[in-house]
């Protein structure tokens, strides 16, 4: 992963993004985990409780990292 820092916050992103930083980053704070696209830092962004997050990567996990639906 590389890091990167914006408003006293470590972005971090994975290192499976390519150069062309077609990626989003993350940012772990107290208590929430926050999402941005890396080509607009100063855009919108999606907030994850701790327990969201982890929601989220057990259900990638889980996928098998395939998409679509379980039908």
């Amino acid at each position: 992963m590389s890091h990167g820092s914006s408003s006293g916050r470590s972005w971090c992103r994975s290192s499976h993004s390519g150069d062309e930083g077609d990626c989003v980053e993350v940012a772990f704070v107290r208590e929430a985990v926050i999402v941005r696209d890396s080509q607009n830092p100063s855009g919108p962004r999606v907030v994850f409780s701790v327990e969201r997050w982890q929601a989220f990567l057990n259900a990638l996990v889980g996928d098998g990292g395939e998409r679509g639906g379980t039908g």
